[in-house]
């Protein structure tokens, strides 16, 4: 199994310390890792297509169109793509298909602090044996959602006088492509933190490569 992580964007997201962080679990699992630090490793459809998933590490920046249709097709055409938090769900802000084939876009984090997530499908294979319910402590994603996606956990967003059931964990596909999407994960000691986080995590990409 081979997997691509891309990483650059916003350095607040510590992407370097993500790609490092997922790169030694999958490499765990068996699995060959390349990481990026450029975009430039999508300019090649042929390139994108040796590879069993994809893993953007990239918050905000923006991809050029070749860029955007290579990876677009890559992954309708079989080729997993899996990601967390603003790496991912908060990436290529210029693009609508890419935030369509992710499943969600980012809007803001207006509460930041103590939160419960739940999990909603206990038998998937993401997300079995793990706690049916956590606490975490970090942003909580308001994010505009896909409402044909999978959700594997979600969370109750309170602001401006409303409580509304916000998506956290889901999965859904692309044409023939498999693609996994966690909000958790701000930067990478919460991986260290929250240990389940990173193994459901790191189920969703294994998830997402087959």
């Amino acid at each position: 199994m081979k997997a691509l992580i891309y990483q650059g964007g916003w350095d607040g997201h510590t992407p370097d310390a993500c790609a490092k962080t997922i790169a030694t679990a999958l490499k765990r699992k068996k699995v060959s890792v390349t990481v990026s630090d450029s975009l430039d490793c999508l300019n090649k459809i042929s390139e994108l297509r040796k590879y069993d998933v994809i893993i953007p590490l990239w918050t905000m920046g923006g991809m050029t169109p070749k860029q955007n249709k290579n990876l677009l097709a890559a992954v309708r055409g079989g080729v997993g793509l899996a990601g967390f938090h603003g790496g991912m769900g908060d990436s290529m802000r210029g693009s609508l298909h890419y935030q369509w084939m992710t499943g969600g876009q980012f809007l803001e984090h207006p509460y930041v602090g103590k939160y419960e997530v739940y999990l909603t499908e206990m038998a998937n294979e993401i997300t079995k044996g793990m706690p049916t319910r956590f606490e975490y402590d970090s942003e909580q994603y308001y994010m505009m959602v896909d409402p044909a996606v999978n959700v594997l956990a979600e969370t109750l967003y309170d602001h401006d006088g409303h409580t509304v059931t916000m998506p956290v964990i889901w999965t859904k596909t692309w044409g023939k492509g498999r693609v996994f999407y966690s909000a958790l994960g701000h930067v990478a000691k919460e991986f260290k933190t929250y240990k389940h986080v990173l193994d459901m995590t790191i189920r969703g990409i294994l998830w997402a490569a087959k």
